[in-house]
């Protein structure tokens, strides 16, 4: 036998051996390195596709086309639990009414309990779960709906149990649950996102989901929500294409800089905040009005300013309320290595709706909140200096123009609006209404199938209307 043969098939053996162990892997979930006691914890269909973090299948966890359906259990001690926890942040019980103030910020956030969930037919054990938000929270708490927000974090508690270290689901690790509070067309927040993109704003992936919860009791169907991805995780390297730069989300309106107010998201072990300082810093800088073009150039050395002038004119276009301008929270900042600070919107289940006009109310210390801002944010004062500063400047404010306008004519057109809601509304309404819809008490719908109905006609009369009004400040 010659020394090639004998070469070729050494070769051959070695790439036999490690086809043959990442196929065990696969069909049995091995993990190489953990006790017999460990091991036996796992499920037997646990494999490292499913339950593994080696990629993202964004098809099968954010499809399209069909609803995806999640059971989730808790024991009853533990939905026990969460009621004491969240009591002290709501200030009521479940189903109580009442209770202090909402907080300021997100800042208190519920406990994680460790739960199982199930997703065609594979289980996935100690996933950490916990209620979300603020005032949909506090609402839903209050009236005792089980249409909660939640997220979900599938290796909160993998020191707990070291089995599911580095366990996620389908490659993601984190997802959060908007229920469709406040909107009774439960389409708003997974159309903003995909108006967004569209338009070129990066922004997460969403997906409709059934969601059905057993809090101690038995499995109950808690509805359609939307399923979002978390910026953090994926979205970021998946759509920018690096992930490297801090990633931040902020509860600050950006005044001034306190360092509590910009959570780090990665490179938490490091304690350079020096972009968004610098970001803040020159954002308020007195040569904004001594010597702007200086002024400009600084902030766009730090700062993607014409990203945010297009996220800003597609946020107004549509109308996006609970935003910065009249909340201090609700985005991210990633530091791109070419693009700088990048604006990243987030939460949109109140966008698509409101009527705010050309021109706003001034006074009273800023925007008249739920309403939005006006298209040519007159109102807005310097206590929301990105927005005022940016608009105050004549090049600012003329390349804000020019995206509003470009926004209304190739995106925001009536016949592709209707398309996306249509099929979202057809995708879910077998799940939302009638046999198998949404039931009293686990439900923010009201009026049935035509009040169903009712909520798309909305929208599109919303399209219409914004249309023309963006076609009337900027002809």
């Amino acid at each position: 036998m010659t020394e090639k043969i004998i070469h070729a098939r050494l070769i051959l053996s070695v790439f036999s051996l490690i086809a043959l162990f990442a196929c065990r892997k696969e069909n049995t979930g091995d993990t190489g390195s953990l006790t017999a006691a460990d091991s036996a914890k796992y499920n037997p269909d646990w494999t490292f596709t499913s339950h593994g973090n080696a990629y993202q299948d964004y098809q099968r966890v954010f499809p399209q086309q069909q609803v995806n359906s999640i059971e989730i259990k808790m024991t009853a001690a533990q939905w026990t639990s969460i009621r004491a926890n969240v009591k002290t942040i709501v200030g009521t019980d479940f189903g109580v009414a009442g209770g202090g103030p909402p907080p300021a910020t997100n800042a208190t956030e519920p406990d994680y309990v460790d739960v199982s969930l199930t997703f065609n037919g594979k289980t996935w054990k100690n996933v950490g779960f916990r209620l979300k938000g603020n005032s949909t929270l506090r609402t839903a708490w209050q009236t005792g709906n089980y249409k909660l927000p939640f997220r979900l974090n599938f290796d909160e508690f993998e020191d707990k149990y070291p089995a599911i270290t580095d366990q996620h689901f389908f490659g993601f690790e984190e997802m959060s649950f908007s229920p469709g509070a406040k909107d009774p067309s439960l389409i708003r927040e997974k159309a903003a996102s995909d108006i967004f993109r569209m338009a070129g704003i990066p922004c997460a992936q969403t997906a409709f989901y059934r969601v059905s919860i057993d809090f101690g009791s038995g499995l109950r169907y808690c509805g359609v929500y939307t399923g979002i991805e978390l910026p953090d995780d994926n979205m970021i390297k998946q759509q920018f294409g690096e992930e490297k730069g801090n990633i931040y989300k902020p509860e600050s309106n950006l005044t001034s800089f306190n360092i509590s107010l910009f959570e780090k998201k990665n490179n938490e072990t490091t304690t350079d905040y020096s972009d968004v300082q610098q970001l803040v810093s020159i954002l308020n800088s007195p040569t904004r009005t001594s010597a702007p073009a200086q002024w400009r150039t600084q902030l766009e050395a730090v700062f993607n300013v014409d990203h945010f002038l297009k996220y800003l004119a597609i946020n107004n276009g549509m109308v996006n309320w609970d935003s910065y301008g009249v909340m201090a929270h609700n985005f991210y900042l990633y530091n791109h290595s070419v693009k700088k600070l990048t604006w990243i919107p987030w939460d949109h289940n109140e966008a698509l709706n409101g009527s705010p006009g050309i021109t706003g109310t001034t006074g009273g210390g800023g925007p008249a909140g739920r309403s939005g801002l006006s298209l040519s944010m007159n109102e807005v004062t310097a206590s929301w200096p990105l927005i005022r500063y940016l608009a105050d400047d004549p090049i600012y404010m003329q390349s804000y123009k020019d995206q509003l306008k470009a926004f209304r004519n190739n995106f925001l057109v009536e016949s592709t609006m209707h398309a996306m809601f249509d099929k979202y509304y057809n995708l879910i309404q077998p799940f939302a209404t009638g046999t198998n819809g949404e039931q009293a008490g686990a439900t923010y719908l009201t009026g049935g199938a035509a009040g169903f109905s009712t909520a798309l006609t909305a929208l599109k009369t919303h399209i219409t209307n914004r249309r023309a009004l963006i076609a009337n400040y900027v002809p």
